[in-house]
């Protein structure tokens, strides 16, 4: 008894000594996290954003193994050299250097150049040591002021190593509770009772049991009703255990609860950048992000600004404070586009034509128009419906219209001649009695009005009275000949035949020779009712026009929308638009299309050499990789117009060769190159 006293309290010493190490180590941690979050709350840490230490611009690069100095040419002619220079801290002179090697960067800007409608933000998120701890989520929300709206980033998530632990055990507990849930509940049927049962009352139906055959639907349901009179659904049933089934489904009605109830917090995989994972605190992290938009009109800057929160499980422990805002100013090629307006100049005539053939056939021989006849019904509806337009025309007046009357070759060309032109007459007339009609009848309908001196005026439609004309084609071979040729019913050799035919000037001769070839009868019965046509012109004048021309200009709206996509940054579609006029604009598009060689040519070609070209000439040698005569052109702008020397740090082409060469430097403007 002695002891088995000792062995337990021996037992009981080690398992209270257990206990307080593991009080002690909760108790350390929770101070730990306490302490923390008191240096946080008083120091108010927060996450920065800061510029990435390298060239404002990374996408300008030159070339390696350049010169040291380029030579240019100041107003006066004088030869003047550049040198890739810093100035000394000492003297505050400025010296050659070979490497500009990186400064820290901390200002709050960036200049940035939009290209082909895109610009990219680069900006890095800074999460203090201070900040991080494995039992953490961190959860920083960078937010992008755009104009006048306000869009939430992709998140950046820093996970601790325990957090993510407590995650992924929070996921095991709800894979462990989804292996309860049975997904075939024909396993909560007491197959064995059943089949006994079968065997001994139903063994025909019990024969099935292992036939892979089909069996008719409704079969087996008939044996059971037949022997039982209950279906064989209401046996399944009465052999399944329903306490089972019930359990089974509460189980799996619950499944969204437990996943709460286990998942906490769930792992995101989608919507976020960055998803790490801390293993230990070993100091700063540094998360680099690049953002890519869409310029738009009117776009010029842009403001990023961060914030967050720190979870410790799935409670919200600490606000991280937002940040300073870092801004990025946006320069784009279309803001050089020039928006004069251009004209175009045209000569307006007095006088247009309208001219249309329509098919009023005729019987062989006869000339007078008969509505009944082939497809005159329509075709003479055609020719109403557009008279009736022409009369109507706000534009134009109609004056005159000549009808021409065309024969097909039988009989002889005299006759036929004679016939066309009773069969122009007869339309002409016919046409003219329409006319007639159409205005006696707008006269019927139009109204009248008194106005205050109790004069009538009359609201009825003018019709104006129109001169109808007669032309007459006796026989119509021209038409004739373009049939025959493209008709493939025709064979190369009938062809050749008919063309054989066309030096004989006589019409007679020539059809009376047809008549002999095999093609003949054809021609006759197809192609000679196709020549019975009548062509229509209709001469109009300008209402209210006197001069024949008149000389006006008006705006070139094909130009103007050019610019208005140049404007808007649509590259592409401006250059559609705007490449034929070869000129200034068209260069600008070309450049943000970054065909440099097109918009070069265009810029060579201008007679005016102006600040805003000599700019662009600038950028285009600076992207060819011609430094001397970048910064030539470069220095002729910023001489004639100051903006220039600001607008050059916001190009990526230009900023690059003022640090390269220590441009723009105002103490030295006058004194040395007199600019």
């Amino acid at each position: 008894m002695l002891m088995w006293m000792k062995r337990i309290g021996k037992h009981i010493d080690t398992c209270v000594l257990a206990c307080l190490v593991i009080a002690l180590a909760g108790v350390s941690s929770c101070g730990t996290t306490a302490r923390k979050l008191r240096v946080l709350t008083t120091e108010q840490t927060e996450a920065t954003l800061t510029l990435p230490k390298e060239s404002e611009i990374p996408d300008v690069e030159y070339r390696k193994g350049k010169r040291d100095t380029i030579q240019i040419v100041d107003p006066e002619g004088r030869s003047v050299y550049l040198m890739k220079a810093i100035r000394d801290e000492e003297t505050g002179e400025m010296v050659s250097n070979e490497v500009l090697d990186a400064a820290v960067v901390t200002a709050r800007f960036r200049n940035l150049a939009e290209r082909r409608g895109k610009v990219d933000l680069r900006f890095q998120v800074t999460v203090p040591a201070t900040m991080q701890d494995k039992a953490w989520q961190l959860r920083f929300y960078p937010d992008m002021f755009v104009l006048e709206d306000s869009i939430r980033l992709e998140p950046v998530i820093i996970t601790g190593q325990d957090y993510r632990k407590a995650q992924l055990k929070g996921y095991q507990q709800y894979e462990k509770f989804l292996k309860k849930i049975v997904e075939d509940e024909t396993v909560f049927i007491s197959s064995r009772q059943l089949e006994v049962f079968l065997r001994r009352n139903i063994p025909e139906v019990y024969a099935f049991r292992t036939d892979s055959s089909e069996v008719a639907d409704g079969v087996l349901e008939d044996i059971f009703y037949s022997y039982y009179g209950v279906t064989e659904k209401q046996a399944v049933h009465h052999y399944t255990n329903w306490y089972k089934v019930r359990r089974n489904r509460r189980l799996r009605d619950s499944r969204g609860k437990m996943f709460d109830k286990y998942v906490k917090v769930p792992i995101v995989s989608e919507g976020i950048r960055l998803d790490t994972v801390i293993m230990d605190v070993n100091g700063d992290l540094i998360y680099d992000y690049v953002q890519t938009i869409n310029t738009r009109p009117k776009l010029r800057k842009v403001d990023i600004v961060l914030s967050g929160e720190i979870f410790e499980q799935d409670k919200r422990i600490y606000d991280v404070p937002r940040s300073e805002p870092l801004t990025f100013f946006i320069s784009s090629l279309s803001s050089f586009a020039d928006n004069t307006e251009r004209y175009l100049s045209r000569v307006i005539e007095r006088k247009a034509e309208a001219n249309a053939s329509y098919k009023i056939e005729f019987p062989v021989g006869k000339s007078d128009v008969q509505l009944d006849f082939g497809d005159n019904y329509y075709q003479i509806g055609f020719v109403k419906d557009n008279l009736a337009d022409l009369l109507h025309n706000e534009v134009f007046d109609l004056d005159s219209i000549v009808i021409i009357a065309n024969a097909s070759p039988e009989g002889t060309y005299a006759m036929n001649g004679a016939l066309s032109k009773r069969r122009g007459d007869a339309v002409a007339r016919y046409f003219e009695d329409f006319v007639k009609d159409y205005r006696r009848q707008a006269e019927r309908e139009g109204g009248f009005s008194v106005d205050l001196d109790g004069r009538i005026i009359s609201e009825s439609i003018r019709i104006p009275n129109i001169s109808f004309k007669s032309r007459s084609v006796p026989e119509n071979w021209d038409l004739l000949d373009r049939l025959v040729r493209n008709d493939p019913r025709i064979t190369d050799e009938e062809k050749s035949l008919y063309f054989s035919l066309q030096g004989i000037d006589n019409k007679d001769t020539r059809e009376s020779r047809m008549k002999g070839d095999s093609y003949y009868a054809f021609v006759r019965d197809t192609l000679y009712p196709r020549l019975r046509v009548v062509d229509f012109e209709f001469h109009l004048h300008r209402k209210g026009m006197v001069k024949d021309t008149i000389h006006t200009t008006e705006l070139d709206e094909k130009y103007m929308e050019g610019v208005r996509l140049l404007k808007d940054m649509d590259y592409e579609a401006a250059v559609k638009i705007l490449g034929p006029y070869q000129d200034y604009n068209a260069a600008v598009a070309y450049m943000g299309c970054e065909r440099n060689a097109s918009a070069m040519l265009i810029l060579n070609k201008l007679a005016e050499r102006s600040p805003r070209v000599n700019y662009l000439m600038a950028i285009l040698y600076s992207r060819t990789g011609n430094e001397r005569d970048a910064v030539q052109c470069y220095l002729d702008a910023c001489r004639v117009d100051r903006s220039y020397v600001h607008r050059g740090n916001l190009d990526p082409e230009i900023s690059a060769l003022i640090k390269l060469y220590g441009l723009n430097r105002e103490d030295e403007y006058d004194a040395d190159l007199g600019y």
